[in-house]
């Protein structure tokens, strides 16, 4: 057959951060990964496991951070309905705000698409202010532009004002 039989659908990329830090940190980013791919998109970059401090509430155990590109056909409302169904099938209970978590999965960026939503706010507004977003993403994206910032995710790196010390998990 002709290839104008076809409709190629363009996939969308999409960049989101995973974070664990209660119990076995290490296996809750790998089921995430695994489900993830599952039910969202195809992991086509991911970066290697950070550690840091917790963000926000510090009297907590460290996190261990990452970052992935996936390629999804979903919108975002039903990638962000996915990514919560991943979180709730490992047990996440969201009772405080940067409390401890089995899984944390944020929507970084999804490709150049804004959007201001009670649900859902893309980019991530507070990416730019988050050494342990920014590392592993400037990992795997770091020539990506920011939509709204309008800079690269190197520049926001090298601009972001969080002093908390991320370096690579060895396990």
């Amino acid at each position: 057959m002709p290839f104008a039989n076809y409709i190629f659908e363009p996939m969308n990329v999409v960049y989101l951060s995973l974070g664990s830090n209660e119990g076995d940190r290490t296996s809750w980013l790998e089921k995430a990964l695994e489900l993830t791919a599952a039910s969202c998109g195809n992991i086509v970059k991911r970066s290697e496991v950070y550690e840091t401090a917790a963000w926000g509430i510090t009297d907590q155990p460290d996190f261990l951070n990452m970052a992935i590109c996936i390629e999804t056909m979903k919108t975002p409302e039903e990638l962000l309905t996915a990514i919560l169904n991943v979180e709730t099938t490992l047990g996440r209970h969201r009772t405080v705000k940067w409390g401890p978590r089995i899984i944390d999965i944020d929507i970084l960026l999804y490709d150049a698409v804004t959007m201001d939503s009670p649900d859902l706010v893309i980019p991530h507004p507070f990416m730019q202010n988050r050494r342990f977003i920014l590392i592993p993403l400037a990992e795997i994206a770091p020539d990506v532009v920011h939509p709204k910032l309008h800079k690269t995710i190197r520049q926001l790196l090298a601009e972001c004002p969080d002093t908390l010390d991320v370096h690579s998990y060895k396990g």
